[in-house]
């Protein structure tokens, strides 16, 4: 998990840190907040706290938060700092070096990337010695997003209105995350569902559409990874920058994963029949007046993730498996975890209730040997966004 120190100084835009905590969160970053004695006149350290789910510091000289984690730690125990709202003052403190509080501290003392979002009246941000303070600080390396132009709380209008969470969670993912970060990687998905056949007219199927792993697909791509796509029978396009294996049976899935090989990745999203017809017949069985139902003869079909994730010379860094139960979900997915020899399983509920199994959305939990993450119920794009994270993290 990618983790974001936001520091919180005095300016009436500190109460959007609240929702851009919310944003962060939902994307699965870790967040801890420093405030500035400014910031708890606007936003209180009890509502940070109770977003972030992290305690809260402030103190610069505190015996207890230095126990805990000293302001040396606390400034590179992240991915990235973040000064929502970035004020005239912290400005000026930053771009000289001062460190007379908890956050002008951390900020002269972290060795990570920094993001600033400016907060401002317009004369303030137009001054001159802002201009400076800011040229000084993007010469050091320090990110900027906005500020702005638009209507401002002091009745003023122009350039220093903070920019909205959505664009600073935008500024911060591309920093964390830069489009190319799999670049160089191949991945290789499955998706939809596959055909078992009865006759050359008849087959065993299930219910996925393949927008899941479709979509896992595109994000991976979006990445820069190089991925191999193998989808059983599908309606949804194919995604832009894959390369599209079409198979029917889960037999010609698993010959189509272990042709694609090697592979850093591999995530099986496919819904993949675990049976097939033993005795299928060539010809269409016909239905005739007095003859009783063929009986169909089931025989299990090969465990395509169980086989891929098995030790071995060919076996991809990370290993991802899908989980759709409508029972007992946390502890089968555990189960399958461990006897799969999976590095993740995304589990999802199926039943009829949720419409997750061919519709829009899904409510997945990430299982890993480190626990498990529940995520909230998303479009099936913004799961694949934050599984192909997931993915880059494991493989760096």
């Amino acid at each position: 998990m990618k983790r974001v120190l936001l520091i919180v100084s005095g300016g009436i835009a500190a109460f959007k840190a609240l929702e851009l905590i919310r944003l962060l969160r939902k994307s699965g970053y870790g967040v801890t907040c420093v405030t500035t004695e400014n910031a708890e006149q606007f936003v209180t350290p009890l509502s940070l706290q109770a977003l972030s789910e992290n305690k809260v510091f402030g103190k610069l000289f505190s015996l207890t938060d230095e126990s805990e984690m000293g302001h040396i730690q606390l400034s590179r125990s992240a991915d990235l700092l973040v000064v929502v709202p970035a004020t005239a003052n912290i400005l000026a403190k930053a771009a000289a070096g001062i460190a007379d509080d908890l956050a002008s501290t951390v900020l002269l003392a972290t060795d990570k990337p920094v993001l600033m979002a400016p907060a401002m009246n317009v004369r303030m941000w137009l001054h001159a010695a802002t201009q400076a303070n800011m040229k000084t600080l993007v010469s050091r390396g320090v990110h900027v997003v906005g500020p702005d132009e638009g209507a401002m709380a002091c009745n003023e209008f122009g350039p220093g209105r903070m920019a909205e969470p959505p664009a600073i969670l935008a500024a911060i993912e591309a920093l964390l995350h830069p489009p190319g970060v799999l670049s160089g990687r191949h991945v290789i998905v499955t998706s939809g569902p596959t055909h078992e056949p009865i006759d050359p007219v008849r087959y065993i199927a299930n219910r996925s559409s393949g927008r899941q792993g479709h979509a896992i697909a595109a994000a991976l791509a979006g990445l820069g990874a190089r991925v191999t796509l193998v989808s059983g029978p599908v309606t949804v396009p194919d995604p832009a920058d894959v390369t599209v294996v079409r198979v029917e049976s889960a037999r010609e899935m698993l010959d189509a994963c272990q042709s694609a090989l090697p592979a850093d990745a591999a995530v099986f999203a496919a819904a993949v029949a675990d049976w097939r017809v033993a005795n299928a017949s060539d010809g269409k069985i016909k239905k005739r007046p007095g003859v009783a139902a063929p009986t169909l003869e089931l025989v299990p079909n090969p465990d395509i993730l169980a086989t891929i994730a098995a030790a071995g010379p060919h076996r991809p860094r990370v290993v991802v498996g899908f989980a759709a139960e409508t029972d007992d979900l946390l502890a089968n997915a555990q189960a399958k975890l461990v006897r799969k020899n999976a590095d993740f399983i995304v589990a999802n509920d199926v039943s009829p209730e949720t419409g997750i199994m061919g519709g829009t959305e899904n409510a997945v939990h990430l299982i890993s040997a480190s626990g498990v993450e529940e995520w909230p119920r998303l479009a099936k794009h913004e799961v694949a966004q934050r599984l192909a994270l997931k993915i880059a993290e494991a493989l760096h």
